[in-house]
């Protein structure tokens, strides 16, 4: 079975994927209630895509519970 390469999305991505706001999601972070983002140089940051869709499936599935 091969692995499934990791895409990384920018923050522009990110808000339109989960609808928060860009003070939301740092927040949310500061909290540790919303996946880490990965330095990819000076002042360059992204996230790992399959994280951000694990954090939504996990929202969703809290809300049926």
């Amino acid at each position: 079975m091969q692995k499934q390469p990791i895409k990384m999305i920018r923050l522009k991505e990110v808000i339109a994927i989960t609808g928060l706001s860009r003070s939301s999601i740092y927040s949310y972070i500061n909290d540790k209630r919303f996946p880490e983002q990965v330095s990819l140089g000076y002042r360059s940051v992204a996230w790992v895509e399959s994280e951000i869709h694990d954090w939504l499936e996990q929202k969703v599935s809290e809300r049926r519970h």
